[in-house]
């Protein structure tokens, strides 16, 4: 567990749900919950939330010991329309307690990395009304997701709850170093998302090769080092044993270890997908 600044706690491993199916979510979240995950993380833009509800209520294991994240869409810049939407998340999820919700993205997805156009106001617009549900008690704590230094001064700023939590890409090879130092000097935690690195990581030669050092999977060494690196590790996997195994982390990676896979050389991309790309090199470029 990591304590927020509000003094709740979130659990370090959670079950990312991105690109799995409306209907998929549902047995894949009680997978995740039967083999012991606590932590389930989802976003409207998924397209998902209904089945992860779902898949919470299916599972038989109380609501108040599964740790809940789900976000605005992306183009969600509005006041107003923040509302609407966190309204519709809560009736999608089929709960009347949200325990982490964050602003997907500084920007919309067409707009991403454009220094042109930052979207300072209309965030706070959105962020005025993650507050205003976070001190209603729906929702127990308020984060972003995606967001460099300056995106978060402006919140930081000009807002009456800081951020609890930023998620940003981050995996072997790929660390936004400057944006995790600047959250963790301000009291904000850092979850890793695609921890896996999109599963470039299960191929990568260095990786494992030092998980073999390990008697560990590539995937377990991912997970350890954003683990150890002080983030939250939000890896996806579809298949119950991958996420069993995923849990499986009983070990120390060494700090000479650490400071050899802190300066590999960045994966560039992940395969054909255009959209992965984009986010390996967000915090590079903007910073």
């Amino acid at each position: 567990m990591l304590r927020l600044a509000n003094g709740r706690e979130i659990p370090v491993l959670g079950a990312g749900t991105w690109m799995v199916e409306n209907e998929d979510a549902v047995q894949v979240v009680k997978d995740a919950l039967e083999v012991g995950y606590r932590h389930i993380d989802t976003a409207a833009s998924y397209g998902n939330e209904e089945g992860v509800g779902r898949g919470i209520r299916e599972s038989g294991v109380p609501r108040e010991e599964i740790y809940l994240t789900t976000k605005l869409r992306h183009n969600v810049k509005d006041y107003d329309l923040a509302v609407a939407e966190i309204d519709a998340s809560f009736e999608r999820l089929g709960v009347d307690f949200i325990d982490l919700m964050l602003i997907h993205s500084p920007q919309p997805w067409d707009k991403f990395r454009d220094t042109e156009e930052r979207f300072f106001e209309e965030n706070l617009a959105a962020w005025k009304a993650l507050e205003e549900a976070y001190k209603a008690g729906r929702i127990g704590a308020i984060g972003v997701s995606n967001f460099a230094q300056d995106d978060l001064e402006n919140i930081i700023n000009n807002a009456t709850v800081p951020p609890m939590v930023n998620q940003v890409l981050a995996h072997i090879t790929n660390v936004p170093t400057d944006v995790i130092e600047y959250c963790q000097s301000k009291g904000i935690v850092v979850e890793a998302y695609s921890p896996i690195a999109h599963g470039a990581i299960l191929k990568h030669d260095a990786a494992v090769k030092m998980a073999e050092k390990y008697d560990v999977s590539p995937a377990q060494l991912s997970l350890k080092y954003v683990l150890q690196l002080g983030l939250v590790a939000l890896p996806k996997s579809t298949k119950k044993a991958h996420m069993q195994s995923n849990l499986e982390l009983d070990f120390v990676i060494s700090d000479e270890d650490m400071a050899v896979l802190n300066e590999l050389p960045l994966i560039e991309s992940y395969g054909d997908d255009e959209y992965m790309p984009v986010f390996s090199t967000f915090y590079e470029d903007r910073e």
